[in-house]
């Protein structure tokens, strides 16, 4: 498995739509095609390859005062529970702290929050609904 940032026209961009969608949106009834997406190009895109398939992706978007927001982490169902979403998060960590980030922050769906909390993030305020499904703020500060 090779992680990798994938710029905005890379071949590679149409798969990690295509994972996003199947992952995150189309188990709620959702589609990205229905959300507005122009705001994407402020984010680095990261990608877990094995070979030249994406199995795993994640958006990572540098905030001022020293945030970080992770968003729209995907691992294709056949591939989770292998170490490619930690890999993953660790790989978006470090770029984060690289742009000198302090923290990062992320909407967590609740049944993601232990993955994240085995990371080292830690809740922050009440759950929410975000696309239909309950959502928690989770936060992890960084140690420079």
């Amino acid at each position: 498995m090779n992680i990798q940032q994938i710029a905005p026209h890379a071949p590679e961009v149409q798969q990690v739509w295509q994972l996003r969608e199947d992952v995150l949106r189309k188990p709620l009834g959702l589609s990205l095609k229905d959300e507005d997406l122009s705001g994407e190009k402020e984010e680095i895109t990261l990608a877990a390859l094995e070979g030249t398939d994406v199995v795993a992706c994640v958006l990572l978007r540098l905030l001022p005062d020293g945030k970080a927001r992770l968003r729209q982490m995907a691992v294709r169902p056949d591939r989770q529970g292998k170490g490619i979403g930690k890999a993953l998060l660790e790989a978006a960590e470090a770029i984060a702290i690289e742009k000198e980030a302090l923290f990062m922050e992320l909407h967590a769906r609740e049944t993601a929050v232990a993955f994240y909390e085995n990371a080292g993030y830690h809740t922050s305020g009440k759950p929410f609904e975000e696309v239909g499904i309950p959502h928690i703020k989770m936060e992890k500060t960084f140690s420079l």
